[in-house]
């Protein structure tokens, strides 16, 4: 058998502001456990086909790999999330600038015919929003 891919894992800063930001895009975040005045330190929520999508702290990371440091410089990878129409990758990217999160692109019409958005999570990473443009 060959290995799938089944699990997305992210190292992040702020437990509490990347689950807030992955929330408002639609994700179904469960809430962290509180243990005492710390938060969790792994997160997973299951996409639709199956896919997990995980965050785990910093600390926890290092707790793994003793050499791991944080990327420098732009994004190594985006997550693209599909939105129903146009008007609604417009809207989301307001709300979410509007909410304090990174604004990397403005809304554009983009020549491989879909409106398109690109955001930085609160660590960084890119994350496009986009829908089909209409035909004419």
């Amino acid at each position: 058998m060959a290995p799938s891919l089944n699990a997305i894992g992210m190292t992040v800063a702020d437990m509490g502001k990347t689950l807030a930001f992955y929330g408002r895009l639609g994700l179904d975040i469960p809430t962290p456990v509180q243990t005492g005045t710390e938060t969790e330190q792994h997160v997973e929520c299951t996409l639709p086909g199956g896919t997990r999508l995980m965050w785990d702290s910093a600390d926890l990371v290092r707790t793994l790999d003793p050499q791991w440091s944080p990327p420098q410089g732009s994004p190594r990878v985006s997550l693209a999330f599909e939105c129903a129409d146009p008007a609604e990758v417009d809207r989301m990217y307001a709300d979410l600038v509007a909410e304090g999160f990174d604004g990397h692109r403005e809304p554009w019409d983009a020549f491989w015919n879909q409106r398109y958005a690109m955001l930085r999570d609160p660590d960084g990473n890119g994350v496009d929003l986009y829908a089909p443009l209409p035909t004419s």
